[in-house]
């Protein structure tokens, strides 16, 4: 097969998918076209992307140009999605908009085209009918059902292109769902799979798994019927919703939605759908009698209570308060999400093979309901493995990636001591508590099995040696992963349990950081510390990391096992110090320590305040920590090798600091960027609002400086957090030059490669910047007038107004003349000054003693 490229997508039909697809698609940059019937009514479509061909534009009148109001309704409704569908809100200009009656000689321009029409079979197949003349021969033919048979609809395509017909089911919503289920037709070229997966891997950062052509395939299969197996032992021992996700959700590794509010968010009538789909064409599975649609789902449906869509659900919200259905009486009632007497302290436990155990042996009627929805699950995965997936591992996966499971199934029965959960699962089928008598499958029961997922792999019921293409080889009943090259860019793939971990080499470690490296010339430091936070050690640890980094390594990358990158300088840390003697040990003490001293303090009738003041004459040691940490992110900037920050997840306050000043940055596109501090009524002080001022500067290449401060201050004076990196970008805590990732774990291989790219010649650092103009008295006296506005209007409080004129006062270089040139040591002093002042007002104390306590900030 020659060397396939996907460089222009098509999706046919604007629904709530097609229309998330499509904007995915240009977030990933692939030029993209979304069809739909024509409209026969409203106006023409106004944009030239609208128009059939851009060598054609200027020829053809607005008369002329086709209706596409259904397409261009869609477009306009992703606008309004909260979370956005879109990582800018300028990406939706690069979707052209195309119907069936005009447009169809465009699908010849496309690599991919990915049908995403209603589910029904009959439409499908018309569709493919008038679309399959059109396509170009090389063209990948893809339908994004969910659950609706691959070979049934290929019957329908051309048997000549049957080979390059296949399913891609996306999850809603498809920015922020990770998994892809791709499926093979019986006639479906192998290779083109493996192209196809290479795609949706690196291109649009997804978690591919192959999946057999059963119904639902494998997500929706395992995830509708934990569902049903929960509303059913949970309707058997009279539990109400609200109970029911009191005992769900995060305490089982299961998604924050938990189960009742997943059904809102996913939709009621798209529940009941897939149900339906189960139950027509299952009726040999087991377990049968589940797969029916509950009589109170279906009055809901009938009442077109939909769940989120429609505002009423499972769940309603009146004015602030969140309302639960209650089935005896029919109507609304305050959730209460009270658990059982004990029932909290056994969900604490961490170890499954005690929790799991308590949850068998205790007679509590919830203890018994999780036992009976954990058996069943298990039992089900067990029964079905052979028939829907390739191997353990892929069942696991789409679990995770498609329903929010911390752990897979197969995970935590194996967590849970495998011979003792299948035994206990036996006793329960011969006693007849299980709906259905079919036994654990042979595989299952095997005494010597202890797991599924083994360093080797995972347990594959097909016989050893029935790959598929490149992808894998059974060895001995286990398969290894995917050797497709695409993911030999995941040097730290997510693992599941029992899978070996690469750990890397040490190259000095602590309780807060390791650098290490994995064989090559590049140090890597990681933070230990929970959420990444930056304390005293950490700022230690990133100036001697440079330091060794300059000495024996080609460069550095600060990357973070795990999300997020860090939430920043935890100032409680900095308050516990400031109680402390000076000490080897600094001055940030541990968050826990810091909380219960301060609930202490207030307790006995103190404040925060109280606990600043304790500290008397320890100010000098206070704005020493500042200044350490503009020194630490100095040395960053400064470096003799480049620094890389690899980005994924929260880069807030001190981590965004730590960003701006890298040499480059690479980050995935959920990375979500802001200069935060004044939530807590302080300013950036690691050097953020300097850098501000600088960057503020380079974009006005000598013109008018004060538009560009404007936005910068604007970002840090409301606390503006980036919804994605595309969003960072535009904002400035990203440059032109930094790196944007689809796929998060990829990011460190990115990471690499840009610091071999900076160091392919002689690297140095940029020179230090010592003639910044600034706006000076002016430019203060005019967002301080914005501010008066905002103030008398009753938008910002008095603190806020204060704060704010500490940061216009740093942007604008403090009290000089307009267009004074000032150096970066400048504005460090002066961020500094600003951090010390509000950190002593009462009212910046109460922000970050309400912070600590209520995890939200404090409006004052």
């Amino acid at each position: 097969m020659r060397n396939f490229q996907i460089r222009k997508v098509a999706v046919l039909g604007a629904g709530v998918m097609g229309a998330q697809i499509a904007a995915h698609l240009v977030n990933a940059n692939v030029q993209t076209l979304l069809f739909d019937l024509p409209a026969k009514e409203g106006a023409p479509a106004l944009t030239p992307s609208s128009l059939p061909h851009a060598g054609e534009r200027d020829a053809v009148s607005l008369r002329e140009v086709p209706l596409n109001g259904i397409v261009n309704k869609a477009l306009e409704g992703l606008k309004k999605l909260d979370p956005s569908p879109l990582s800018s809100p300028a990406k939706v200009q690069y979707i052209q908009a195309a119907n069936y009656e005009h447009h169809l000689e465009r699908l010849r321009e496309c690599d991919l085209v990915i049908e995403a029409i209603a589910e029904r079979m009959d439409w499908k197949s018309d569709l493919y009918h008038k679309v399959a003349p059109h396509l170009n021969e090389h063209a990948i033919f893809a339908t994004n059902t969910s659950g609706l048979s691959i070979n049934q609809l290929a019957a329908a395509f051309p048997e000549a292109l049957r080979h390059r017909f296949c399913g891609i089911h996306f999850f809603n919503p498809p920015r922020y769902m990770h998994l892809v289920e791709l499926i093979a037709c019986e006639n479906t070229d192998v290779g083109l799979l493996d192209q196809l997966e290479t795609f949706l891997v690196s291109g649009l950062g997804k978690g591919v798994v192959r999946a057999k052509d059963t119904p639902n395939f494998i997500a929706n299969r395992i995830g509708v019927f934990s569902l049903l197996a929960t509303a059913h032992h949970a309707r058997q021992m009279g539990l109400g919703f609200d109970t029911v996700d009191a005992l769900t959700g995060r305490y089982l590794g299961g998604p924050t939605s938990i189960t009742n509010r997943t059904l809102d968010v996913v939709g009621l009538d798209t529940f009941a759908h897939v149900v339906n789909t189960m139950r027509d064409n299952l009726a040999d599975d087991p377990w049968h009698q589940y797969f029916a649609v509950p009589d109170w789902l279906e009055k809901l449906i009938a009442q077109g209570a939909l769940g989120q869509k429609s505002k009423r659900g499972i769940y309603q919200k009146f004015g602030k308060e969140i309302r639960v259905l209650d089935l005896a009486s029919g109507e609304y009632r305050v959730a209460d999400n009270e658990v059982g007497l004990g029932m909290k302290e056994l969900l604490r436990e961490r170890d499954w093979v005690k929790k799991l155990a308590l949850l068998h042996s205790n007679p509590h009627p919830q203890a018994q309901f999780l036992w009976a929805m954990f058996r069943d699950v298990f039992h089900y995965c067990a029964l079905q493995l052979e028939y829907i997936a390739d191997n353990a591992r892929d069942l696991d996966r789409a679990v995770r990636w498609g329903f929010g499971w911390d752990s897979g199934p197969f995970e935590i029965w194996q967590a849970a001591g495998w011979q003792q959960v299948a035994g206990w699962i036996n006793e329960d089928i011969a006693a007849g508590k299980t709906m259905s008598r079919v036994p654990l499958p042979a595989w299952a029961n095997e005494a010597s099995r202890t797991a599924v997922h083994t360093a080797q792999g995972s347990y594959s019921p097909r016989p050893s040696g029935e790959g598929r293409g490149v992808r894998e080889q059974s060895v001995g009943g286990y398969q290894p992963r995917s050797t497709l090259s695409v993911y030999q860019r995941q040097l730290f793939p997510e693992r599941l349990l029992g899978e070996a971990a690469d750990k890397g080499e040490t190259i000095f470690e602590n309780e807060s950081v390791r650098l290490w490296h994995t064989g090559d010339d590049i140090a890597i430091l990681s933070f230990k510390t929970k959420m990444h936070v930056i304390g005293d050690e950490v700022l230690d640890s990133i100036i001697k990391a440079v330091g060794e980094a300059e000495a024996n390594w080609r460069g550095l990358i600060i990357w973070q096992n795990e999300p997020p990158f860090s939430a920043g300088a935890n100032l409680l840390q900095l308050m516990q110090g400031l109680q402390e003697p000076a000490s080897d040990a600094g001055m940030f003490g541990k968050l826990k320590q810091a909380a219960n001293r301060v609930k202490y303090t207030v307790a006995g009738g103190g404040s925060m305040g109280d606990l600043f003041n304790a500290a008397t004459g320890n100010v000098p040691r206070v704005e020493a920590v500042i200044a350490k940490f503009q020194q630490a992110t100095m040395r960053i900037k400064y470096a003799q090798v480049p620094v890389v920050s690899a980005v994924d997840g929260l880069a807030l306050g001190g981590g965004c600091e730590i960003i701006m000043h890298s040499a480059r940055v690479v980050a995935s596109l959920e990375s979500y960027i802001g200069l935060v501090e004044v939530g807590v009524g302080v300013l950036p002080a690691g050097g953020g609002s300097k850098e501000a001022t600088l960057r503020a500067a380079s974009e006005a290449k000598g013109g008018d400086l004060f538009p560009f401060l404007r936005r910068y201050f604007q970002n840090i004076a409301m606390g503006e957090v980036a919804k994605s990196a595309e969003l960072a970008r535009e904002m400035g805590y990203l440059r032109p030059s930094d790196r944007i990732v689809l796929n998060r774990f990829e990011i460190l291989h990115v990471a690499k490669q840009e610091i071999h790219a900076l160091t392919a010649t002689d690297y140095r650092p940029p020179l230090p910047a010592t003639q910044i103009p600034v706006a000076g008295r002016p430019g203060i006296a005019t967002l301080q007038a914005a501010m008066v506005n905002m103030l008398q209007g009753g938008f910002i409080s008095e603190h806020d107004y204060k704060v704010g004129c500490a940061v216009a006062d740093t942007l604008c270089g403090g009290d000089v003349e307009a267009g004074s040139l000032v150096d970066e040591q400048w504005l460090l002093d002066l961020e500094r000054k600003h951090f010390m002042a509000l950190l002593a007002t009462d009212k910046t104390q109460a922000r970050i003693e309400y912070m600590l306590k209520n995890g939200k900030p404090l409006r004052n």
